[in-house]
């Protein structure tokens, strides 16, 4: 699976960027996928799905035609439709189509893991909302009432800690964009 992975890499990187993946060594590319993969595979995420994932995580525009996808990876269009529409429900994806084009590009977000740490936000709300609710219905002086309060409670420190993360980060980013453009850390004279 690694070697097929590897030719059509190869063959995919200097179109991308113009030559400059050239220098990567593309079977440890193509095995960084299949074990990023394999990671988020084993953490709970849909196995095909991870593999996409992984593949627009490593090319360089960050964003792929489901024919190049296919091609990538070795899979069916059909795997693909599935691994792009399951990557879509979870906010980790986009698609958009260029003006004049009739093919779909997938996209990752500029910044996929703030965007899917996110949306989660609007689980945690949900979650917690229903675990009330079974709080309610179960009793709070029963066992599973009280741990189903107690849910709920972790549910909403998770959403509180999470919104405080979140904002740390967006402060990090600027202050290392602002250090990039030689204007030292935000905030600084």
């Amino acid at each position: 699976m690694v070697r097929a992975v590897t030719e059509v890499t190869q063959k995919g990187s200097a179109r991308e960027s113009g030559g400059e993946e050239a220098a990567r060594d593309e079977e440890q590319v193509s095995r960084f996928v299949e074990r990023f993969a394999a990671d988020m595979t084993e953490a709970g995420m849909q196995r095909m799905g991870a593999r996409v994932f992984a593949a627009l995580l490593v090319s360089d525009p960050g964003m792929l035609t489901a024919a190049e996808i296919a091609e990538r990876l070795r899979i069916s269009p059909a795997a693909v439709s599935g691994a792009v529409r399951y990557l879509n429900q979870l906010n980790l994806i986009t698609r958009e189509r260029e003006p004049g084009s009739r093919r779909d590009q997938y996209r990752l977000y500029n910044e996929v893991w703030y965007e899917a740490v996110a949306h989660r936000d609007q689980f945690l709300t949900r979650w917690q909302n229903t675990m009330r609710e079974g709080a309610k219905i179960l009793g709070s002086d029963t066992p599973a009432g009280a741990r189903v309060a107690k849910t709920a409670e972790f549910y909403e420190f998770m959403q509180a800690e999470l919104i405080h993360m979140l904002a740390r980060w967006r402060a990090r980013e600027e202050s290392a964009r602002a250090e990039e453009r030689g204007a030292g850390p935000a905030g600084a004279p």
